[in-house]
């Protein structure tokens, strides 16, 4: 069985962080004293690259990959890390799968799909790092952070298996918080548009990172930055914190980048 060990500075599990925001967040939390893995699934190059950029900054870090839909490849994440790193001490669940279907076009293997990657992969790595975790550890040190979406407090129909996909991971914070307390805190961090996506053109995405009360939503490093507090704030669990400008206090009925696009075209 895997024991924890020793080790100079905590552990975090960084999902997706090769690229875009959980490059972001891996940095961010290196630059404050974590020790870093890299998760990763096709982008061998870029986490070997953030695993570079790490131990620059004088942290350690590992590259680790694996394909979150696959049970399989799940369960060996956490072993993986635990046996090259010594601990693990906070998991954040970045990676998502963010493909678009309506209602119109919704299938089982797009749900599926959905499902597997953005809510079975956090469930179980959160069940396996409470597992892992030594039954003494003080409460409040180790935590699961999900990185959710504003979206879920402004709906709308659009990404609608995204959408179920991260409402279930919603409802699993709140009650993963409760299953696996003492000795885990499970805390979600929802953001607003933060980068560009899909097809969407850099006009657009100013025009919709505007559309907050506060006239911006979130940038990778207000993302970051959120993590790294969730990740050392001890009493806070089982609640989600939305960084996103306000951007969820403005209704849409429709994603806020089809309303961008539809703006600029009239």
């Amino acid at each position: 069985m895997l024991t924890q060990q020793v080790t100079s500075g905590q552990v975090a599990l960084v999902t997706g962080a090769a690229k875009r925001i959980g490059r972001h967040i891996a940095l961010r939390m290196a630059q404050r004293g974590w020790d870093i893995a890299v998760h990763f699934h096709h982008s061998a190059d870029e986490a070997a690259q953030v695993v570079a950029e790490i131990r620059q900054l004088g942290r350690r870090a590992i590259a680790v990959r694996a394909d979150l839909g696959n049970v399989e490849q799940v369960k060996k994440i956490i072993p993986q890390v635990v046996n090259q790193l010594g601990r693990l001490d906070c998991v954040v669940n970045n990676a998502s799968l963010f493909e678009a279907d309506s209602a119109a076009d919704f299938s089982q293997a797009c749900l599926d799909k959905h499902m597997h990657a953005n809510l079975m992969a956090p469930i179980m790595l959160a069940q396996d790092l409470h597992a892992f975790l030594p039954a003494d550890v003080p409460a409040g040190i180790a935590s699961v952070i999900n990185i959710l979406d504003q979206k879920l407090f402004n709906l709308n129909p659009d990404y609608l298996s995204y959408t179920l996909s991260k409402a279930a991971l919603h409802t699993a914070t709140t009650s993963l918080a409760q299953a696996l307390a003492p000795k885990l805190r499970v805390v979600g961090v929802a953001p607003g548009l933060s980068m560009l996506s899909g097809e969407q053109s850099e006009t657009d995405f100013q025009a919709a990172h505007k559309v907050t009360p506060l006239g911006r939503s979130s940038t990778p490093e207000d993302i970051a930055e959120a993590v790294c507090y969730v990740a050392s704030a001890k009493a806070i669990t089982g609640t989600t914190i939305v960084v996103d400008g306000g951007q969820h206090l403005i209704p849409t009925q429709r994603d806020v980048m089809f309303l961008a696009k539809a703006n600029s075209d009239s």
